[in-house]
Order: structure tokens, then C-alpha cells, then sequence
């Protein structure tokens, strides 16, 4: 029943094709629409067939389509919590306890000075820092990163909030934080729910390493006026702006910048004193690392004491700017409020919004990850970044995403898995709700010094620069254009010049890939003076690499020109007479195609001559862009040069063509007919690692000899073989224990008989004979019998084509395609001397 409709379909598509004027079997290479075996053309008598079946889009279909088990493994993914907490144990526990309670103690000042970069009172921060690390543990695959307010985004949000104060000023600051936080949390979930985090990808390490330091050269210099106590212009203007306006309000600086110049000062120096404590005692590591970590709380108690001391009589009129009043609890937990009027208000600065958010935590876990000898799925870690910023509005947050400085702390600390973020949202719960009181003297040019402090460690050193420009040069003229639009514009046309400066140069590469033209060379391995033959085992010294029965050498393809780098001195052969190969550098694509394949046809041009040079009877015959010789002049003599015979194009670095790329080759197929004609050139395709790449061209007319009369039985097909399973398969196995049992069988027959004969004769003494002479042999016997058979004899192994038959000029390698092409092309040759036709074969 099957069968039958099956071919009814088959005859309705048929017809359908007909009717539509669809050719089915267009260019089809033999002629011959119901050729199913390729041996019946191209045979290989001492091997295996094997025919190469084409794809299908069905096939396609059934591979992208998910199964039952990957729709079930994609939800348990979602959630990769459940893979370890079963596991949970005390030792994991006493490390996540020690790393969460010292992470909260960092994040609860740091999230209070970044909501000032945000525009936000500080219990914004707090509020934020709480649901990133309280939510992330249930969607991350990072044990490392916490997420909460950072520098960078606190600072785009505070741009954001101050537009948005000038053209709504209705629009309280926090809703349309809160808002923002929705809308980049929702957009983030989504690519990571459709799995596609490889988006993240694009962005290169220069533009993050231009990004961070831009960002932290933007902030620093907006947080140094607050730091000195000055006033009276705005530190959200271009940071040039910022350091111009700092200069000139520096007689203007209060006694803040005591609180905050000796702040900055003290953080360095317990900074260096712990460094130099832990090389100096490095049994103590363990406590200057701690004491280096906990210097910024530290720093902090000390100088809310002293604000205390001199502002516990009049704080309503402080000597010096402080915190103020910071309200316990989660007051401005609701439901955030987003209309079409908040998000117009801030829908340009979305983009930037959502790669800041992308770049910093994904960077941040990548690198921790590698560090730590684990992989995240960035997917999965841009469900659990969207999450937190979905969820966390209803408290009261703004946007926040991975910590470099918490993270780093995190690692350092011994956390053991993600879980370690429960206990910092403890910690900042209990400063919420307990030491609330305390942050009302924080002095605001101490927390301005802290910002300062932790940002200035995002500046990209010299000695990376330097790596970077040892690297990619062109890519360290990126970093420095973005780090200047930074400075000179924003942090948001930094992050876009960077972005699209990087694409734009890998589309360049991409575009203006040039290809090269490989020549032979034979090379030998060696180890000292010693040469080591093809099987791995040392040979001869280097004085017999003359001779002819050298079993050591094998031939390598190099570019022509040595533009690789490999030795100029080293003669590269060029493969035969008027038989190029051609390498794909950087893929085929339609981007690409037209440049290659101009630059292969104009140095063939330049190498070879026209196969006929009468080709053109008349003047008027001659095209006009080849217009021949001056009248009165004759034609320049290129006959010294050869005729171009074939062509061989290495695909080992391209993965997928195109419609527009397989047409070029088409057209330069056409091209090259007629610049060889009466001949055809023969078009070698080797090393082709895809399948559907093998269906386009076959399906342009690739990978047969081209379709004259003479060419199927002129054509010298010469394809790779290879051994079927090897002496150590499981078939090879089972064939030599089948075999020795047959010996063994016959050889005990053998024994029954003798032992017959020697009872009709009735003398002892023969049948001694015949038994010392039986035990003796018997081993030399099956040794011999086992030793004649095919299956301990190499030469008489079974072997079958690596490649379809039905392909011949599809070739494993380069070395299998070169034979194919001489062999046919002196087999061409042989056959023109003999006077049988003039077609290509």
C-alpha cells in the first residue's frame, strides 16, 4: 500500500514538474535519467561499490525538527539547579556561606554608591542587589558571577532618567528604572528562551575590552566633582566636558574632598599592604585576602564614624554632604507602572541598554568559567539575567546583570555553587531592614571614592594592549576609536562604534577573501638526524632522502607565492602543465564569490595561453575586450606557456554555498570552455565536508567529466580506497576464531585417520612414530594454515571507495584529486596522438 503511494506520488510530481516546464534531471552529467548505480558508468572491480545518496529537505526537516526527548531535556535545562542540589552536601555549604556572607558585605555599600550613579536614592541599589542574586541561582550555570547594580549600567540608567526628567518630568525616576528593568529583562529572556545566546558572539573581545575601559574612564572622572565636594555643572556630560569643568571648579572644591581624597588614599594602601602580606606570608594568604576584600567596608564603617562624630549634633546641616535617610524595607514594592508614554521616553536607549546588560555578564562568566575549569550554556545565562530583571520591578529595582568585582570576590572567596547567592540576599535583607540607621552618615565623597576604586580596575593595562596589537593591529585601532567616541560622546555610541567597527571588519575579511594557488612538495619527518617513516617508526638518516625507494616522503600543498610564511627557499612545484589549484581561504559565499573566482581566472589568464589561437577567423569576429594585436603587427607569441587542462578547488575551508556562489562557478566554467575551446576543462573538487555542498554542485554540473559523446568512455576514473574494519575489528575477530576452529576440526580429523591405519597394521612402534611426528607438526601446521588466510594477510583485505562512484571528481584529498587530474589529462593526450576525437574527457 505503501509502495503504491509512494509511486503515485512520485507520477503526480512528475507530471506536475512537466506541466510547469521543471526539469528534474537538469544538468544531469550521463545522460541518463534512471541511473541509480554510479558503478554502471564508473567502476572500481577489486573494491566495494558505494554510492553517495543526495540529501533531502525531509532529511532537514527530521534533523531540525526536536524530539520528544529534546523538548523534555530543554525544559529540564531551564532549570539547572535540579542537576546538582541533590548533590548538595556540608562541605558545599561551609564554602557558599563564607563566599555569600563576604559578597554581601561588599554588594550592600557598592549597590547604594551605584543607585547615586543611577539618579536613584540608595535604597534603589539595595533593592536591586537583593533580587539579583536572590533569583539567578535557580537559572544559573555559573557558580562565580553574582548579579546585581553595576558601575556601567547604573551610569546608562542615570542618562536615561536624566532625559527623560527633562521631556516628562512627571515620570517619577524610579518608575521608569523599574520599567526599563522589565522591558531589557524581557527582550534578554526571550533570546535566551529560543536558545540564541550565540548572538553574544558578535561582540569581540576588543569592543568589550573599549567598552570597559571607556565606561570606567566615563564614571570615574563623573564621580571625582562629587569626590572633592564641587558643584554647579552637570557630571553627566561627555567626560572631556566632565574633566574641563572639574579643572575649572577646582578652588571651588568643600572639605568633602578630605573625606574623599583620603577615602581613595586608604583603599589603595590596604590594598597594596595586603598584596605585599600575602607574598610575604603566604601561610596567611587566606587572611590578607579577606582583609583586601573587606577593605571597602571597612573603609566605610571608619568614615561613617567619623561623619557621626562630626555631624551627631547638627545633621539636619552637615559639615560635609552625606547619605541621608534610607527608608527600612521594601517601600516601593508594586507593580511597575509601563505605558506607551515610559517606554517612548526611553525606547531609543534600549539597544544599548540590552548589550550593556549582554556584554558585561556574559564576558564576566565566561571568563570565570574557563578559569574555574567549567562551561556555560550563555543561553541559559540570558534567562536567568532577563528573569531577574523581570521579577525584580515589583520590588523596586532597576536593571542589573554580572558584577566583575563581586564575581571576582565570589571565586576567590571558595563559593562552591550558585547557591551562595541566597545567603548574600540574606545579608542585603538584613541591611534592609537593620542597618538602615547606619547609611544615613555615610559621607557621599567616601562613596564617591569607592565607585572610583572599583572602576578603575575595568581600564584595559598596557601590557594587554600590547598582546592585542601583537594579535590583530587593526583591532587595537577599534579599542582606542571606541574608548575616544567614549570619552568624547557617550558610553552608548562607544558600545555602537565598536560593535559595528568590529562586524564591519569581519565582513570586510569576509568580502575581500582572497584565495591562493597551491603548489607540491615532498616532505619528510624528522626526529634529530633520523626520518620517520610513513608507519611512525625511525629509518634511515638524512642522507637517504635521495633515494628512490624512499618510503618516508609525502607531498604537502603550499601556497606558490610562500604567503603563508613557510620557507621562501623551498621550491614549490607547480602541480603539472596547465593544472591549478585553487584554495578558499575564508569560506564561498555570495559575499565572496565574485572576488576569488576574479582573482583565479586573471592569473590563469596571465599564465596560460588560448588553447586555439585561431579561434577568431575575422577581425570582426574578436570581441571588443579582446581586440588582438595592432593592425600591422603581429600577435604577441605566448606559446611558450601551457594550456590551461583542469582545475582543482580545495573546499577544506568552506562549509556551505549558496545559489549566487555556485552560479559564479557556472559562469566561470562557461568562461574557461570557450577560452579552451575545442577542449573543456576538467573542474576537481577535494576535501568537501558537507553534504548539501555536494548536491549544489553536482546539481550545477560538478563532480562528472564533462557531458560530451567521447567522455564516458574515455574517462580514467581514479577514486580512494579504503580497508574495511582492519585486522582489529569485530568481523576480523570473529573470521579467526572461525578459521581456527576449522583448522583445528580438520586437523583432529586428520588425527582420527592416522590413528585407523596404524591399527590395521598392528606395530607399535610406527604408531610411536606417527604420534611423535603428529605432536610435533601439529603446531607448524595450524600456524601455517592460519598464516595462508586472508585474514591475517593485509594485502588481500577487504577494502571498498571512501567516496561515492557516482562522484568521481569529488576527491578525499588533494593528493587523490592531482592523480585524478594528471592521469586524465595524459590519458587526453595519449588519445589525441592517436587522432580519437578532439571532445574533452
Amino acid at each position: 500500500m505503501a509502495t503504491r503511494s509512494v509511486s503515485s506520488s512520485t507520477k503526480l510530481g512528475h507530471a506536475l514538474a512537466k506541466v510547469l516546464g521543471i526539469k528534474l534531471h537538469y544538468r544531469d552529467p550521463t545522460g541518463k535519467e534512471d541511473l541509480s548505480r554510479g558503478e554502471s558508468v564508473f567502476s572500481v572491480s577489486s573494491a566495494d561499490t558505494y554510492v553517495e545518496e543526495e540529501p533531502t529537505v525531509t532529511e532537514w526537516l527530521r534533523e531540525v525538527t526536536p524530539s520528544s526527548r529534546q523538548f523534555l531535556l530543554y525544559f529540564w535545562n531551564l532549570f539547572p539547579f535540579f542537576h546538582w542540589i541533590g548533590r548538595y552536601n556540608v562541605q558545599w555549604l561551609f564554602g557558599d556561606l563564607i563566599a555569600g556572607i563576604t559578597v554581601g558585605a561588599v554588594v550592600v555599600p557598592q549597590g547604594m554608591a551605584y543607585a547615586t550613579l543611577a539618579g536613584l536614592p540608595p535604597q534603589f541599589g539595595l533593592y536591586s542587589s537583593f533580587m539579583g542574586v536572590l533569583v539567578y541561582w535557580l537559572f544559573a550555570t555559573s557558580k562565580d558571577i553574582t548579579i546585581g547594580p553595576v558601575a556601567v549600567m547604573s551610569t546608562v540608567t542615570g542618562n536615561i532618567l536624566a532625559q527623560v526628567a527633562i521631556t516628562n518630568p512627571n515620570i517619577p525616576g524610579h518608575v521608569v528604572a523599574s520599567a526599563l528593568s522589565l522591558i531589557c529583562g524581557g527582550i534578554i529572556a526571550f533570546i535566551g528562551l529560543i536558545r540564541a545566546g550565540w548572538i553574544v558572539d558578535f561582540i569581540s573581545l576588543a569592543a568589550i575590552a573599549a567598552y570597559m575601559t571607556g565606561s570606567a574612564l566615563n564614571i570615574a572622572c563623573g564621580q571625582i566633582p562629587t569626590m572633592l565636594g564641587q558643584s554647579g555643572f552637570s557630571t553627566r556630560d561627555s567626560t572631556y566636558l566632565v574633566i574641563i569643568h572639574t579643572l575649572q571648579y577646582l578652588p571651588k572644591c568643600k572639605i568633602d574632598a578630605a573625606m574623599g581624597l583620603t577615602a581613595l588614599f586608604l583603599l589603595y594602601v590596604i590594598r597594596s599592604a595586603c598584596k605585599y602580606g600575602a607574598r610575604r606570608y603566604p601561610s596567611k594568604r587566606k587572611f590578607f585576602f579577606f582583609a583586601q576584600t573587606l577593605r571597602t567596608v571597612f573603609v566605610l564603617l571608619l568614615y561613617t564614624l567619623i561623619s557621626w562624630l562630626v555631624n551627631r549634633n547638627h545633621s539636619s546641616k552637615p559639615t560635609f554632604k552625606i547619605l541621608g535617610t534610607v527608608p527600612r524595607g521594601f517601600q516601593y514594592a508594586a507593580v511597575p507602572v509601563i505605558n506607551k508614554t515610559i517606554i517612548s521616553s526611553f525606547a531609543s536607549q534600549i539597544p544599548a541598554s540590552v548589550i550593556v546588560l549582554l556584554i558585561e555578564h556574559i564576558a564576566i562568566a565566561k571568563s570565570f568559567g574557563r578559569v574555574n575549569n567549567y562551561t556555560i550554556n550563555p543561553s541559559q545565562e540570558l534567562v536567568g539575567i532577563g528573569v531577574t530583571n523581570l521579577l525584580g520591578p515589583f520590588l523596586g529595582a532597576y536593571p542589573a546583570t554580572g558584577s566583575f568585582s563581586r564575581t571576582a570576590i565570589n571565586s576567590k572567596a571558595g563559593v562552591r555553587t550558585p547557591l551562595a547567592g541566597v545567603i548574600t540576599a540574606l545579608v542585603v535583607l538584613l541591611a534592609i531592614y537593620a542597618l538602615t540607621a547606619v547609611f544615613f552618615y555615610i559621607p557621599s565623597a567616601s562613596l564617591s571614592a569607592v565607585i572610583i576604586h572599583a572602576v578603575l580596575d575595568l581600564i584595559t593595562s598596557p601590557n594587554t594592549l600590547y598582546q592585542f596589537w601583537r594579535v590583530s593591529p587593526l583591532e587595537v585601532i577599534i579599542f582606542f576609536a571606541g574608548v575616544l567616541v567614549t570619552v568624547f560622546s557617550s558610553i552608548e555610541n562607544g558600545i555602537y562604534t565598536t560593535i559595528i567597527a568590529s562586524v564591519a571588519v569581519l565582513l570586510f575579511r569576509v568580502l575581500k577573501a582572497k584565495g591562493r594557488f597551491l603548489g607540491r612538495v615532498k616532505v619528510h619527518s624528522v626526529i634529530g638526524d633520523r626520518v620517520v617513516n610513513n608507519d611512525g617508526k625511525l629509518g634511515e638518516g638524512l642522507g637517504s632522502l635521495s633515494n628512490d625507494h624512499d618510503t618516508s616522503m609525502r607531498n604537502i600543498f603550499l601556497p606558490i607565492e610562500h604567503n603563508d610564511g613557510s620557507n621562501p627557499q623551498i621550491d614549490v612545484e607547480s602541480p603539472y602543465p596547465g593544472i591549478y589549484i585553487f584554495r578558499f581561504s575564508e569560506g564561498y559565499n555570495y559575499p565572496n564569490a565574485n572576488h576569488y573566482l576574479d582573482y583565479m581566472v586573471a592569473t590563469i589568464f596571465a599564465e596560460t595561453r588560448r588553447t586555439n589561437p585561431d579561434n577568431y577567423p575575422k577581425l570582426g569576429d574578436r570581441p571588443w575586450n579582446d581586440p588582438g594585436p595592432r593592425r600591422g603587427q603581429p600577435a604577441t607569441d605566448h606559446s611558450e606557456r601551457p594550456t590551461l587542462k583542469a582545475i582543482i578547488l580545495d573546499f577544506s575551508s568552506v562549509n556551505n554555498v549558496d545559489i549566487t556562489s555556485v552560479q559564479h562557478l557556472v559562469d566561470v566554467r562557461n568562461q574557461l570552455d570557450f577560452y579552451t575551446a575545442p577542449h573543456r576543462v576538467d573542474w576537481h573538487m577535494a576535501c568537501i565536508n558537507n553534504r548539501w555542498t555536494k548536491r549544489a554542485l553536482a546539481s550545477a554540473g560538478f563532480g562528472f567529466p564533462s557531458p560530451d559523446d567521447l567522455t564516458l568512455t574515455r574517462w580514467k576514473a581514479i577514486f580512494s580506497v579504503a580497508e574495511i574494519g582492519g585486522s582489529t575489528s569485530a568481523a576480523a575477530v570473529a573470521e579467526r576464531h572461525d578459521i581456527e576452529r576449522d583448522v583445528r576440526r580438520r586437523l583432529t580429523v586428520t588425527d582420527v585417520e592416522a590413528g585407523r591405519n596404524e591399527k590395521k597394521t598392528g606395530s607399535d612402534a610406527i604408531t610411536r612414530e606417527h604420534d611423535s611426528r603428529s605432536e610435533s607438526s601439529e603446531g607448524g601446521e595450524f600456524d601455517k594454515d592460519l598464516s595462508s588466510t586472508k585474514a591475517y594477510a593485509r594485502q588481500n583485505a577487504k577494502v571498498a571507495v571512501v567516496h561515492g562512484l557516482n562522484r568521481p571528481l569529488f576527491h578525499i584529498d588533494l593528493t587523490s584529486a592531482l592523480q585524478s587530474a594528471i592521469a586524465n589529462v595524459e590519458r587526453r593526450g595519449e588519445l589525441e596522438a592517436k587522432g580519437v576525437g578532439t571532445g574533452a574527457v
